[in-house]
Parts: C-alpha cells; sequence; structure tokens
C-alpha cells in the first residue's frame, strides 16, 4: 500500500487550456477497485476532443483528470478483487471521461473489470498505446461483424490507430485484409500484412479490382463521413459494413439493397453507463494473448513526454503530425 497521501496529475481547469501539474490526493479504492500506479498514460484524439469540451458524447466535468488508457502496476486491492494482486502489471481503457479521472497522474483507481494482465512482452508505453484502439477494433470486428477466417475484409484508415489493430486482429483471425491509405502510408499497410488500396481510388474500381464486383465480407470505417458512405457501396450482399465514427447523415439505400448489416461501435458505453466492463476486462486479455503470440503491436511515435509537457503531445494529435501512437510516461 502506498503512504503517499498525495500525487501529481496533469489537471484540466477550463476547455483548451493548458493542463496544468498539481498535486492532489491519493484517491481511496472501492470494494471492487484496484490502486493502479500509473507508469504511462496513452494519448488518443478522443483525449483532445474531451480538453476541447467538443466530445458532446464523452463530457468530462471539470476540473478533471484527463487519459483513457494507462499502463502500470497494481499498488492496493479492493476487498472483493480476487483477479489481481499487489505487483501485477496491468493495462486497460479506465477514465478520463464521465467524471472519472484518468491516467494522467500517479495513481488511480480503477474498476477491476476493466483491467487485464499486461503481455510480459511489452514495455509499459506499448502497453499503455493499446487499450481504446484494441478494443474499438475487437468490438466491431469480432463483436460486431464476427469475423471468420477466409473473409475478405476492408479497413479504411489502415495506419490509423484503431486501423493498425484492426488489421492484425483480422489476419490473426485468417482473413484476407485490404486497408486504404494514403500513398505515403503505402509501406506501413503493406508491413502489416494488407493489401494497400490508395483512398482516392472509386470504390467500384477497388471493388471490380479485389473481390471481381462481389464486394467485401466485412468493411470496417474508422474515417467516418464519405467514407462511410463508400462503405455501403463496398461491402457484398448479406455482408457487414462496422464503423467507429458512424456520426452524419447517411443514405442507407445502398446498404439496404445489398441486405447487408451496420453496426456502430462506442467503445466508451461501459465506462459512461457501468455496462460490459467486464467485457472490456476480457478483452483487453485478448490483447495479451495475441501480443504474446506475437501476432499484435502497436506502433508507437518514439517522442517521449511527461506529466510536464502532456499539451505538446495533443498539439501533436491536433495537427495530424503524430507517426503512431503517443504515450506520456508518468
Amino acid at each position: 500500500m502506498t503512504r503517499q497521501s498525495t500525487m501529481r496529475a496533469a489537471v484540466l481547469e477550463t476547455h483548451n487550456a493548458p493542463l496544468r501539474l498539481s498535486s492532489i490526493s491519493v484517491p481511496k479504492i472501492g470494494p471492487r477497485e484496484v490502486l493502479v500506479k500509473v507508469r504511462a498514460s496513452g494519448v488518443n484524439p478522443l483525449d483532445t476532443k474531451i480538453h476541447a469540451g467538443a466530445a458532446a458524447h464523452a463530457r468530462h466535468p471539470l476540473p478533471a483528470v484527463l487519459g483513457l488508457d494507462l499502463a502500470g502496476v497494481v499498488e492496493q486491492t479492493g476487498r472483493e478483487v480476487t483477479q489481481f494482486k499487489s505487483g501485477d502489471e496491468v493495462y486497460g481503457m479506465t477514465g478520463g471521461v464521465g467524471g472519472a479521472p484518468g491516467s494522467l497522474t500517479e495513481f488511480a483507481a480503477v474498476d477491476a473489470d476493466l483491467l487485464a494482465l499486461k503481455p510480459a512482452n511489452l514495455s509499459m508505453r506499448e502497453a499503455a498505446a493499446l487499450p481504446l484502439i484494441f478494443i474499438t477494433a475487437w468490438e466491431g470486428l469480432i463483436d460486431r461483424a464476427s469475423l471468420e477466417a477466409d473473409q475478405k475484409v476492408l479497413i479504411h484508415g489502415g495506419a490509423g490507430g484503431v486501423g493498425h489493430v484492426a488489421i492484425q486482429i483480422s489476419r490473426a483471425f485468417g482473413a484476407n485484409v485490404f486497408a486504404t491509405g494514403s500513398a505515403a502510408q503505402r509501406a506501413t499497410i503493406e508491413a502489416l500484412g494488407a493489401v494497400f488500396i490508395d483512398r482516392d481510388t472509386a470504390v467500384e474500381t477497388y471493388v471490380a479490382e479485389h473481390t471481381g464486383g462481389r464486394g467485401f465480407d466485412i468493411v470496417y470505417d474508422t474515417v467516418g463521413g464519405k467514407v462511410l458512405d463508400a462503405s455501403f457501396a463496398a461491402v457484398r450482399s448479406f455482408g457487414h459494413v462496422v464503423s467507429a465514427l458512424g456520426w452524419g447523415t447517411h443514405a442507407l439505400a445502398p446498404l439496404s439493397f445489398r441486405a447487408a448489416s451496420y453496426s456502430g461501435v462506442f467503445t466508451l458505453l461501459p465506462l459512461l453507463t457501468g455496462e460490459g466492463r467486464a467485457h472490456h476486462g476480457e478483452i483487453m486479455n485478448e490483447a495479451t494473448r495475441l501480443v504474446e503470440a506475437g501476432k499484435l503491436a502497436p506502433m508507437l511515435d518514439a517522442r517521449r513526454f511527461t506529466l510536464e509537457n502532456v499539451d505538446d503531445a495533443y498539439a501533436l494529435i491536433r495537427d495530424h503530425a503524430a507517426k503512431g501512437k503517443l504515450v506520456v510516461d508518468v
């Protein structure tokens, strides 16, 4: 058990303002929680939207500690926690939204259901990069679309955070994977084992070239907007379109004429409502299994950040200048 009564945290007091390094109280844990000594905090585009007060679906009352993803060491367990013990290395998507303090702090009180044991072959930085993007990819491909071996899977935005993980999950399940991206992202997408499709190519052209005009069994849209509309035209009859960004107004006729299905992915739901939290822990256990089997690895930006300069990491996200996932060392 930590003997500290206070800890350092990067606190957001006003939307769009710099985070302030503050001393706050170490949280007390409930019976089903663990106290985690945070070693690394993953940075996601959603963090910057919460920071700006621009994510209506992800409100976080101020003042607030941000940071959705963490990796760290269990310091203390609640009396009803049986799956973890002091000293365990864990990771998960655990807070930073809906009033639950996030991971830009030295200690976090976390619902044990949201955590899994960290892969032994990943560093804390690498582990902290995975939770949100892995859960989002897994929920879309496995929970919604029931991915199977030998299916043709199209990932829109294959070099992005969710996209590069979705490619690896699809390949681990034996699917034939295709992914869209910019010309500059071709090498990255091909290195992940997917067939590259230039994002400026007309949907009719790549559907004809790669599926003989039949369409893809599963299309995962990680981009949104017009790309989701293109997904409805790229899926085969009785296929499945999944999107993590299914906002806006979309014509469903192309999907309906194929008797295809659509599913949305809202990864934050367990954090905001409490429903399905144990499943998030189960998904993270699957991530550990794939990582330790050599079938999954996150792409990290090599630049280093600490609680003192989190704003620099957020600026890179806003400017679309990150080269892989950004992680803050705590």
